[in-house]
């Protein structure tokens, strides 16, 4: 399986090159911003959407304020010509449709489930953008972390607002595993004081997005039980690369890898 995704992922970098490079490209997602932002030329680049201008969505927000932004729909971005439209996770086919009529090339991908789907994204956009040599650095990057992950993976719970967790199978396991945590399996992916207070994990890694904001989800988080929680146990993570789990994480796993536990 190892070497049939190598092998996809090396000719979708060779087509890259041979086919001509889009000039201007639009993105229309947050996720699909984050991989223009980190494999196109700036030139190349028409648009992104507003979320990746915004320093609480995003660590990419200051390459995002240097193109112009878009509100997430087709029609934002017609004026702009675009010649290649990115978009992530489907659901639109009367925006398909209509590109198709202006002419306009589209790659939609599907939301990743695993670190191999997002190095398949990397390698498509790469190839689409023609920018094989950036898709390969990247690839690169996460093939080094996969060789010299953690011996040991601790026990641990992510933490977001009101509780919220994350698989202990899916994309945020994994790049947990890279940076040396073991996620622990939660009935409906949740945990709630009590169980943090009675089972605590070695390691709370405790999401930090958008901790500035009073809302009843940080509210959870400023709870006298869970400030009980010994704080020798808790990480802080930056939890904006964890909103799309793309390329942004590579940063924040070789961040958290060097964080004292």
């Amino acid at each position: 399986m190892r070497a049939f995704v190598f092998a996809l992922i090396l000719s979708l970098l060779l087509l890259g090159r041979a086919e001509a490079a889009p000039q201007r490209v639009a993105s229309l997602n947050l996720c699909t911003d984050e991989l223009l932002l980190l494999l196109a030329e700036p030139r190349q680049i028409a648009s992104v959407t507003h979320l990746s201008q915004s320093p609480a969505e995003t660590p990419l927000w200051q390459l995002g304020r240097q193109h112009p932004r878009n509100d997430g729909s087709l029609l934002s971005v017609v004026g702009l010509r675009p010649d290649l439209v990115l978009t992530m996770g489907g659901g639109a086919r009367d925006r398909t449709r209509i590109a198709e009529r202006l002419g306009i090339r589209t790659l939609d991908l599907p939301f990743p489930q695993s670190i191999a789907d997002i190095e398949r994204g990397i390698a498509i956009v790469g190839a689409a953008l023609g920018r094989a040599a950036s898709a390969k650095l990247l690839l690169a990057r996460i093939a080094e972390l996969k060789r010299n992950r953690p011996a040991r993976a601790v026990d641990t719970i992510w933490l977001g607002g009101g509780g919220r967790s994350v698989a202990s199978n899916g994309l945020a396991a994994e790049w947990m595993a890279l940076a040396g945590f073991r996620q622990r399996a939660l009935k409906g992916d949740r945990v709630s004081l009590e169980q943090l207070l009675v089972a605590p994990p070695e390691v709370l890694l405790r999401s930090d997005y958008r901790s500035g904001q009073y809302s009843g989800e940080q509210r959870w988080l400023s709870h006298p039980l869970a400030k009980g929680i010994r704080a020798d146990r808790t990480v802080a993570t930056d939890g904006r690369p964890w909103t799309c789990m793309g390329p942004a994480m590579i940063d924040e796993v070789a961040r958290l890898r060097k964080i004292p536990r």
